[in-house]
């Protein structure tokens, strides 16, 4: 990496944590996490759409988008869309399979719906690039959290 890479790159960093910390917001839609990794989130009917820069900030040595950022973005679609139709859950599991090197451009992670249940759901994520090939495919099973009943003495 040449001075002026590594200059850019730290800029660059520089300017994620500044947008991350603009906020001491902690909501669905705006948290440190998806500040920091420039997340822009979205709803449209049953599914979630999260997309960000896949920039040299966010890659692995080898020059590719790290799988570890991207499962994440798919973790994040599936959550907040399970939240935004039945409320807060936990993520039991998740299988991400990697069908694809992401080296620019960006990211969009649609999660949807697969199976609803009263407290167990599934659901998936596509991840596509910016020429809307599926880089990605993720399922889950979320548990929902209810809110600890009421005891009476």
């Amino acid at each position: 990496m040449t001075g002026d890479q590594a200059a850019e790159r730290a800029a660059l960093g520089d300017e994620m944590l500044a947008r991350a910390q603009a906020s001491e917001t902690q909501e669905f839609g705006s948290f440190f996490l998806s500040r920091l990794l420039g997340f822009e989130i979205s709803y449209a009917g049953e599914t979630c759409s999260v997309r960000f820069e896949a920039n040299s900030t966010l890659f692995n040595p080898q020059g590719t988008l790290h799988g570890g950022i991207l499962a994440t973005a798919m973790d994040i679609s599936m959550g907040h869309l399970l939240h935004r139709l039945d409320g807060a859950g936990a993520t039991l599991e998740m299988k991400v399979q990697y069908l694809g090197a992401v080296t620019a451009g960006h990211v969009r992670c649609e999660g949807s719906i697969l199976r609803r249940g009263r407290g167990i759901s599934f659901l998936q994520s596509h991840a596509f690039n910016d020429d809307d090939k599926l880089v990605a495919h993720a399922t889950a099973t979320w548990k929902l959290l209810r809110p600890p009943s009421v005891e009476y003495k």
